[in-house]
């Protein structure tokens, strides 16, 4: 299993989660966990998603999901589960 965490961050709009997950959904990539929380009209998601599956590597799916977060007006970040645990350690 290849986990990957997606952050989605940006001013709510209708249709976020709908574009994101069928992105996922078209390249086999498995959301295990999602998490989001609107604070004062701010979008916040956070997914740990399974890309084993996919035949796109890690910097495709980087960039068309960098790209898509840029034509839905929200910035979208994707890292693999080790390069995350190794920024966010104490």
């Amino acid at each position: 299993m290849k986990k990957t965490i997606i952050t989605v961050v940006g001013n709510d709009t209708v249709g976020i989660i709908a574009k994101v997950c069928t992105y996922l959904a078209e390249n086999n990539v498995n959301i295990l966990d999602i998490s989001q929380t609107i604070v004062q009209g701010y979008f916040n998601m956070m997914m740990i998603a399974d890309t084993s599956a996919s035949d796109k590597d890690q910097g495709t799916l980087v960039r068309e999901l960098t790209a898509l977060g840029e034509e839905i007006g929200v910035v979208i970040r994707c890292q693999h589960e080790d390069i995350f645990n190794k920024m966010h350690r104490i």
